[in-house]
């Protein structure tokens, strides 16, 4: 019900997305969260009614107390009004707590939706946009911009209705009891308006460069804290602590800035407030001494005032709440706007098992529309053989890969696995098909257990164990003292280089898939750590269709076939000594790489 409430919420024009939101556009969207509350959000606005109904009886009291009390002496009747006071008094408390209470309740849960919402948006979202966007910059929206709409969703909207209501009532109320005074108090409105227009905007754009700012410190600590280990190698501590504090000071400055107008605001309006006040006593004390007021409703004349410019005064910080929630609702609605470059189709089909058969029939593809890195690309990948990529750096080789898994879809062509065009299948049942093995070892901050099972999720500890077998991990691992409880740290930091590929490729052992991907899987290594790999990788491909990303020329001789790429074509392919006999870029590169080798004499001969 909630994620259909979530899916319901208002689109964004796209056509608008550079006009700046405006606060009313703010809290419907807002609002299409808060809905999928509306049970506590009913007791709440009840809540809300009750406290108005129960502000505006307290001051009649008084007036009672003043005209009729006092003057006939009515001794009998002060218990009766001091137990109104106090009955009015803790209802009123018990209304307050419930509405506060309630609110929060409705602000804590749509807060937890909007970032549930948020984070699986952004999960969603395709690679391209993770390639333009810092990780600090999303963080800072998923946390502290969200965690800026908290406050005004938990208390801020509680008080503006609140108060929209209790000045309403009153208003009304005075009116009736003197038009003429209720009128002067009500010539000082237009002013406040025109200064809540003015200040409102600027507030805004100060905000907003605070949250920027915020999210640029954010991303300065990820990215430093990440790498720590270089830094310290290169001792640039004093040079990363002083482009910190310049971040920081930046941010500094935008938080001074938007408490400049914030402060100067809100003495505007109490200036504004007490020169009401001042008319309406001079104004009515004048018809008090006329005998055209009675001194009791003169008196809950003025509590009645003070009681109505109390959500004014107010307002001057609300508004700060709103101006700080709006500028974090552009940039959180910026992201929640974004549309995945590549996702499902609607009539997206159900991969089903394959055996590995990949074509990528004349492809085209280029990352930002000017260079093209594939030109009009055909390769085909038979079930059970292993294909293997190599050339220079920049002909192409990685971002096959990425077509293969559809991180990217090409400008022309199609890719294709057993004859389905993958963008006709889900998204998550082709990458269930698929395990990758790359020199960018990710591992989580967790067991060796956990690194190993996120390939199978409920996967059994003797699949586990035989996972960890196959890839020649098993050893090692019970060399721990935890064994498989072992917790590997951020990023398997305190593993070894071996050891964090063994499981890896345990990872993708367990994860069974028909086809592999190795992306250098091996090209950081140490000759002792390579052969362990090769053992393992030889359990992992057996009878699977393999794509392997190779520099290292030495970890692809077996390759059933090689596929040379230069500029994003194909310039040679055969078999390792097809290769080397006909010279050409493959001879060329493996001379580089074994100059004492045959195929020197081959590259020299066809120079």
């Amino acid at each position: 019900m909630r994620n259909n409430m979530i899916r319901r919420i208002v689109e964004f024009d796209p056509e608008k997305s550079k006009v700046k939101t405006s606060v009313w556009r703010l809290y419907a969207r807002l609002l299409s969260y808060v809905s999928a509350h509306r049970k506590h959000l009913v007791l709440a606005v009840l809540s809300i009614f009750a406290v108005s109904a129960l502000q505006f009886v307290i001051p009649q009291f008084t007036r009672i107390a003043i005209d009729i009390v006092i003057p006939g002496k009515a001794y009998s009747q002060l218990v009766w009004v001091g137990l109104g006071v106090i009955v009015t008094a803790i209802f009123l408390g018990l209304f307050n707590f419930l509405s506060s209470y309630m609110m929060s309740n409705v602000g804590q849960r749509t807060i937890y939706d909007i970032r549930n919402h948020l984070y699986r948006h952004m999960q969603a979202l395709s690679v391209r946009f993770f390639d333009n966007r810092k990780t600090g910059d999303l963080m800072s929206r998923v946390t502290n911009d969200v965690g800026t709409l908290q406050q005004l969703i938990t208390s801020g909207i509680v008080e503006i209705f609140k108060d929209v209501l209790v000045f309403v009532v009153i208003f009304v109320y005075l009116c009736f009891t003197d038009w003429l005074l209720t009128a002067m108090v009500a010539l000082s409105f237009p002013v406040m308006i025109l200064a809540a227009r003015k200040f409102a905007g600027r507030m805004r754009s100060a905000y907003k460069d605070v949250q920027e700012q915020t999210a640029n410190v954010n991303d300065h600590l990820q990215e430093t804290l990440s790498s720590i280990r270089l830094i310290k190698s290169f001792s640039k501590e004093d040079y990363e602590t002083e482009r910190f504090s310049k971040r920081n000071e930046r941010s500094m400055l935008a938080n001074i800035t938007a408490v400049k107008y914030w402060s100067s605001f809100a003495p505007a309006i109490e200036i504004l407030n007490y020169l009401g006040l001042a008319v309406i006593l001079a104004f009515g004390s004048w018809r008090v001494i006329e005998n055209q007021l009675t001194i009791g409703e003169f008196v809950a004349f003025l509590v009645y005032l003070r009681m109505l410019q109390q959500p004014i005064r107010r307002f001057s910080r609300i508004i700060n709440v709103i101006q700080q929630a709006a500028a974090a609702s552009e940039r959180i609605f910026e992201i929640l706007d974004t549309k995945a470059e590549v996702a499902d189709k609607e009539n997206a089909i159900e991969l089903p098992p394959v055996t590995g058969h990949v074509m990528l029939d004349r492809v085209k593809f280029s990352y930002d529309g000017k260079r093209t890195v594939l030109d009009r690309l055909s390769l085909e990948l038979m079930p059970g053989r292993t294909v293997a990529l190599v050339g220079p750096s920049g002909s192409g080789k990685s971002t096959v890969t990425n077509l293969i898994l559809r991180f990217y879809d090409p400008q022309e062509g199609r890719v294709t696995l057993d004859g389905y065009d993958i963008r006709e299948v889900t998204l998550s049942s082709l990458r269930r098909q698929i395990g990758i093995v790359s020199q960018e070892i990710i591992l989580l901050n967790g067991t060796i257990r956990d690194n190993i099972a996120y390939g199978k999720p409920g996967a059994t500890e003797e699949e586990i164990i035989q996972a960890a077998k196959a890839a020649n991990a098993h050893d090692f691992i019970r060399g721990f003292p935890r064994g498989y409880e072992t917790v590997i740290g951020e990023r398997g930091i305190k593993l070894s280089g071996g050891q964090k590929q063994r499981i890896s490729i345990a990872r993708a052992l367990i994860h069974n898939p028909r086809f592999i991907i190795l992306d250098e899987a091996t090209s950081s290594l140490d000759t002792e750590s390579e052969t362990l790999i090769q053992q393992s990788l030889e359990q992992l491909l057996n009878n699977r269709t393999t794509l392997v990303i190779a520099h290292r020329l030495s970890t692809i001789q077996r390759a059933d076939r090689i596929v040379v790429l230069e500029d994003g074509k194909i310039a040679d392919q055969g078999t390792h000594d097809e290769l080397l006999a006909r010279g050409g870029t493959y001879a060329r590169l493996h001379a580089l790489q074994f100059p004492q080798g045959p195929a020197t004499h081959i590259a020299d001969s066809s120079a």
